[in-house]
């Protein structure tokens, strides 16, 4: 056969020999040329066969199979090289990402911060989130089971991600149009709760950003499993997630829902928790418990294919009835205890540790205590909204206003309860109701404290050298007779002036003119020093008219001042926390008791004990009448035009601090006396106390104490030439605290000469009958003559100083 010019002749046709001669020499040439020419490969570039030499080793591995079989191969093989070309610098890349998240984090969780009274009773709950940790095996199996069933069915299975349980879900969607079905697992889960996965730099884009959230959760994932065991984890997913309405971990979210430990839940109530998870507001069976008890059957029908109940199990649970906390029960109340405490962990811990919480706070909060004072302050105050003729808001009238009701404007008080010898406070009281006004009276209201201030200018007189038994002027103040004064004069509450009277019905009757003289004799600068040294923050005004309480100051403050006089001038600065535990156990801060001498010890004693009087035939003389019957000290106190209503006493055990008023000072009503408003708060408060086991032995604490006869000159022991000069005083200290009985007066030794001949230098004086201890005499030695002033045994005269303006507005009594 031939083939010339594009058709094939056969070898004997006729017409060949013919054609042959015919052909043009370029093409005998082309022809011969084509004879000789072998095929040659293709060639490619070097670049392509780096680039690219996995997919030609693909062709040339399935080169040998049967055509079929070779495209089905490369058609397989070849998307996968390409995915996973493009996979691992992605894995790389997120890999590299989630390295830098810290895998403790996940077990670290903010919770509430639990604070416990005295008796280790739990008060409350502050900072944190409102969570409560607790271990896997305090969570009962059927809520494990049900969230199991729920979330991750093959969560013990998988090493983080479940790509059956993605594949599945993915067909789903597709099948059912729709992303209804995720493939988020329980630790997939943990990851984006612990973690902040979204990156800022892709928010141009958010589908974008969600895509890399999801890889980049993917690998934070693979990271929790390596470093977690799946108990772990478990444990750390039902302790993180959110429960709806502010609610995080399980314990938090069963004493909640349930009102109980989440040890205690029954199949019906983990079903329901489980149930509720992925939607926790929309479903909280707090706003649609139809909706929730629906999420209930399903995870119950979940866990019959999960074959971790029966149908039998799951029917019967289906069937019980569903009890969640009624809804009365659902406010959780602030309270005036937690009020106070957190201002002062402020002051212990940094802000990040009491935010992340997880602490122990012991306080010196008795709640029984706590509870009697709340309770008293707000009975007491009703009754005088009830009385006819009442003329400010009432509470009653404010709970009536629609929402959102304006600041409360209603009768307000305050009780602060302070232990004598720590300085501890037993109870604080704010206000009526702490969810109604969070203004906190006991600690941030300043109010002019009127008389319960007297007890002070009287302190500072005997410490200045003024006898008990001196005698005062009751009489109208003359011009010019009281320094800083001017042309002032105040009057006595009942209208009346009775003459010379001894120093101490100054006191008990609350007599302004004979405080004022008191005062005088002290000096302000002196009276304006023990303001100072027994815990009054403000800045007394140094004027005459400060001696009758226009120093303005907290009910805290005046109860903590009030602790000097049965404390012998002792004074513990307040404490409400005693220590401070982490989430470990570890102590964090410990408070030591700490105190000072504030004033003279027998100053503070001879005031105690003229307040004794006051509660027997003064101003407070109607304690007994309301029932309480144990040794007791304190003041009354009323500011003019009755705006300001006091009571401050104490046992040897106990201080107590009342104070009633309104927030914007007006009149409550016409003679509103501290006797009336705040006393009978005291008492009840008080006479619950000492049931309690705080008992009231005395006018002074329960520590030894001595009396010994002191020269206010030397500070030694007084001889019998100190009484002579007047400058002997009986002094009660500890024994320890008291001048050892040999270290004896010298400085008046000249005078004891004078009277006796051959007297020894000195000469102790018993405290009992004033003749020295070692003197055969039986005669009693001169005995001191009461002082109104340092240089003269009488009364102060009028002395002429300068006239300065003072306020017209006087404390009444």
């Amino acid at each position: 056969m031939l083939r010339l010019r594009g058709t094939t002749f056969a070898a004997d046709d006729p017409s060949l020999p013919y054609l042959m001669a015919k052909r043009k020499p370029n093409e005998e040439l082309a022809e011969s040329s084509n004879r000789r020419r072998k095929p040659q490969p293709k060639r490619r570039g070097l670049g392509t066969l780096v680039l690219l030499w996995p997919f030609f080793l693909i062709q040339k591995l399935t080169a040998p199979f049967p055509l079929p079989v070779r495209w089905a191969l490369r058609l397989i093989a070849h998307p996968a090289l390409l995915g996973a070309i493009v996979a691992i610098p992605m894995a790389l890349f997120y890999y590299a990402r989630a390295r830098s998240y810290d895998m403790a984090k996940v077990e670290e969780m903010p919770e509430r911060s639990v604070v416990l009274d005295r008796h280790g009773e739990e008060i409350g709950r502050i900072g944190g989130e409102k969570r409560d940790i607790i271990p896997l095996s305090k969570v009962s199996q059927d809520f494990i089971y049900a969230i199991l069933a729920r979330e991750d069915e093959r969560f013990f299975a998988h090493h983080g991600v479940d790509w059956i349980g993605f594949g599945r879900a993915t067909l789903r969607n597709v099948k059912d149009r729709s992303m209804t079905q995720g493939a988020s697992t329980l630790t997939m889960q943990l990851a984006r709760n612990s973690f902040p996965l979204y990156a800022s730099w892709l928010e141009f884009s958010p589908n974008l950003q969600d895509l890399d959230r999801k890889f980049l959760e993917m690998a934070v994932t693979y990271r929790i499993e390596a470093n977690f065991s799946k108990e772990e984890i478990l444990e750390h997913y039902i302790n993180r997630i959110f429960w709806g309405h502010t609610i995080r971990g399980i314990e938090e979210a069963s004493r909640t829902y349930f009102e109980k430990p989440a040890s205690d839940l029954t199949l019906s109530e983990s079903a329901l928790l489980a149930g509720i998870v992925r939607g926790p507001n929309a479903f909280s069976p707090f706003r649609d418990l139809s909706d929730a008890v629906h999420e209930r059957d399903t995870t119950l029908d979940r866990m019959v294919v999960a074959q971790f109940i029966t149908p039998e199990q799951a029917e019967k649970a289906k069937a019980e009835e569903v009890k969640v906390r009624p809804e009365w029960r659902r406010v959780f109340h602030d309270s005036w205890a937690l009020n106070a405490i957190r201002p002062e962990l402020e002051r212990i811990l940094e802000k990040e540790k009491i935010g992340f919480g997880g602490l122990q706070i012991t306080t010196t909060i008795d709640l029984a205590v706590q509870n009697k004072a709340e309770e008293a302050l707000n009975r007491h105050l009703r009754t005088f909204e009830r009385r006819s003729g009442y003329r400010h808001q009432t509470r009653a009238t404010w709970q009536e206003l629609p929402e959102p009701r304006p600041n409360p404007a209603y009768l307000q008080g305050s009780v602060v309860v302070i232990e004598n010898l720590t300085g501890a406070i037993i109870a604080t009281v704010g206000g009526r109701d702490a969810d109604e006004s969070k203004y906190n009276r006991a600690i941030q209201a300043s109010r002019q404290v009127g008389s319960t201030f007297k007890p002070f200018v009287y302190a500072a007189a005997f410490e200045s050298g003024m006898r008990t038994d001196a005698m005062i002027s009751d009489d109208p103040l003359a011009r010019g007779e009281i320094r800083k004064a001017g042309t002032w004069s105040p009057r006595n509450s009942d209208g009346t002036f009775l003459g010379y009277q001894p120093v101490d019905i100054g006191l008990i009757r609350s007599r302004n003119t004979m405080s004022v003289r008191v005062g005088n004799y002290a000096g302000l600068e002196h009276v304006a020093d023990v303001v100072r040294q027994v815990g009054f923050t403000s800045p007394m005004e140094m004027t005459a008219v400060s001696y009758l309480g226009t120093l303005q100051a907290s009910p805290e403050e005046v109860a903590s001042a009030y602790t000097v006089f049965p404390n012998g001038g002792v004074r513990y600065p307040t404490r409400i926390i005693t220590e401070i535990r982490n989430r470990k156990g570890e102590i964090e801060y410990t408070k030591d008791q700490v105190h000072y001498q504030s004033i003279k010890s027998d100053a503070a004693r001879n005031t105690a004990r003229i307040l004794g009087e006051v509660m027997t035939r003064g101003t407070g003389a109607a304690a007994k009448r309301l029932g309480f019957n144990h040794p007791c000290g304190g003041k009354t106190g009323t500011t003019d035009d009755y705006k300001d209503a006091w009571f401050a006493g104490f046992t040897s055990s106990l201080t107590c601090a009342v104070w009633v008023g309104l927030d914007q000072p007006k009149t409550i009503f016409d003679r509103a006396y501290g006797s009336t408003m705040a006393l009978p708060v005291w008492v009840e408060v008080m006479k619950t106390a000492e049931r309690l086991g705080y008992k009231a032995e005395g006018l002074v604490s329960t520590e030894p104490f001595a009396e010994a006869r002191i020269c206010r000159t030397s500070g030694k022991r007084a001889t019998q030439g100190c009484e002579i000069a007047g400058t002997a005083y009986t002094e009660s200290l500890p024994s320890d605290h008291l001048p050892p009985e040999d270290d004896l007066c010298t400085e008046h030794n000249d005078l004891l000469s004078q009277v006796v001949e051959d007297a020894p230098k000195a000469q102790i004086v018993d405290p009992n009958t004033e003749v020295p201890a070692n003197s055969d005499s039986s005669e009693k030695a001169p005995k001191a003559r009461p002082v109104a002033d340092p240089d003269t045994d009488a009364v102060p005269r009028a002395i002429p100083v300068e006239e300065e303006p003072v306020p017209r507005a006087i404390p009444v009594d």
